[in-house]
């Protein structure tokens, strides 16, 4: 069937634009610091970074919007700051990473080439791809997608099934923790609600106006995805665990340059160049074409303003783009600690039923997050003022103060419209 097809190109579309830089080289690490205790690691990686993210394309599906849909709720000039403010993150940070890491593990060694070149030419090939708009989903899910997972199937079958010495015990003391904050570097929530909006554009570009068609293929096209970056983030951190006694404290990209070396020889770092490449090219595409449909959208569907966007994102991209992997992670930081907590509460609540959604739900919940993940960022800034009223903020030491007050706010709001609905028809009666 039709349909069959498209889910499957659909749902290896979303997948490789999820997948980029941060997704590859992030969780062998994680396993190789989390030793033994790989697993409850796996547990907070998936979370922030598979869960969160597939529930952001299941709130596309429900809304059939654009992102400015997200935030709408709250109010409509909250919404546009919101959007601009996630956009100027994914431009400016995962975006050039990726030509960062294309650069590290791609190119640098085998060209002697500067990291500037790497960057104009891996922006320059964006720039074509943003360009041809309509054939983006096709693409990424017919050609690049089952490229990726066969790379990463191999080297995760060789590696699981060869003789490595018995982990050590992990010195993390909250691994749980570590998963969930690594899982921030990449990038995915945000990733969703950029992605999201790219499957729902494209969708729209192939002229389907049936919405309960579009919810279906994107919910079933999340599925699939979900299910592979399961699959893959689980298999890297297991076999970045298997080498926790093996190596003497690797960097990311060594790490993984090493695992594809002893899985596959001399090839393997062919194949993972050729890996990372796709992996981080794919994801800056739906990046650049992301923020290119918005502003087009926000500029009233003005093709000049989407190609005007498209030049100017890669040019950023160009510039940000050869600093170098571990300064580009650095200065994200403080962003995520800021921007993170709403895009996942937004996530969640336009994920839930439209019942227990209304506007006062929404800003409720939404202004005490960004009161109580304050104090995270701050700390990511170096400003320790407020740090003493962590100890009083459950799940503070976490590095998610915001979490549990976010949850007691949607139980009071929802309690308070329940109240407010009934004493509405007394008032009427009287």
């Amino acid at each position: 069937m039709r349909l069959n097809k498209e889910v499957l190109i659909t749902g290896f579309a979303i997948f490789s634009l999820f997948f980029g830089a941060g997704n590859l080289i992030l969780p062998p690490y994680l396993g190789y610091t989390g030793g033994d205790e790989w697993f409850l690691i796996a547990l907070g990686f998936i979370l922030s970074a598979v869960v969160i993210p597939i529930l952001g394309i299941f709130a596309y599906a429900r809304l059939q919007g654009t992102m400015l849909d997200f935030g709408k709720k709250v109010h409509p000039v909250f919404s546009t700051v919101f959007c601009i403010l996630v956009y100027l993150v994914a431009v400016t940070l995962p975006g050039p990473r990726t030509a960062s890491v294309t650069h590290e593990m791609s190119i640098a060694p085998y060209f002697d080439v500067s990291s500037l070149t790497t960057s104009a030419i891996y922006f320059g090939l964006i720039l074509i791809f943003a360009l041809n708009r309509s054939r983006i989903l096709d693409i990424l899910g017919k050609y690049i997608t089952p490229l990726l997972l066969l790379i990463l199937i191999t080297i995760i079958a060789i590696a699981s099934f060869s003789e490595q010495p018995e982990a050590t015990r992990s010195f993390i003391i909250n691994p749980i923790r570590t998963g969930i904050l690594e899982g921030y570097q990449t990038f995915d929530a945000i990733g969703a609600v950029v992605i999201g909006a790219v499957a729902i554009i494209s969708l729209n570009l192939k002229t389907y106006s049936d919405a309960k068609h579009k919810k279906t293929v994107l919910v079933w096209g999340a599925i699939i995805a979900g299910s592979g970056l399961l699959l893959i983030y689980t298999g890297l951190i297991y076999i970045g665990s298997l080498h926790n006694n093996g190596l003497s404290d690797p960097s990311r990209t060594e790490l993984l340059t090493f695992l594809s070396y002893e899985t596959l020889g001399s090839t393997g770092n062919i194949l993972l160049s050729i890996l990372v490449a796709l992996a981080c090219f794919t994801t800056a595409t739906g990046i650049v074409t992301g923020t290119a449909d918005f502003v087009k959208g926000l500029l009233g569907g003005s093709k000049l303003a989407y190609t005007i966007t498209v030049i100017a994102g890669c040019l950023i991209g160009v510039i940000i783009g050869q600093t170098g992997v571990a300064y580009i992670i650095q200065i994200a930081v403080p962003a995520l600690n800021f921007i993170y907590p709403i895009v996942i509460v937004l996530i969640l609540l336009n994920a839930l039923p439209e019942q227990y959604t209304s506007k006062r739900v929404f800003r409720i919940v939404v202004i005490t997050t960004l009161l109580f993940s304050i104090p995270d960022f701050l700390k990511s800034i170096n400003i320790t003022n407020l740090e003493p009223l962590k100890a009083y903020i459950p799940l503070a030491e976490y590095g998610i103060s915001w979490f549990l007050p976010s949850v007691g706010a949607y139980v009071i709001a929802l309690l308070i419209e329940r109240f407010t609905q009934q004493a509405e028809p007394l008032q009427t009666e009287q």
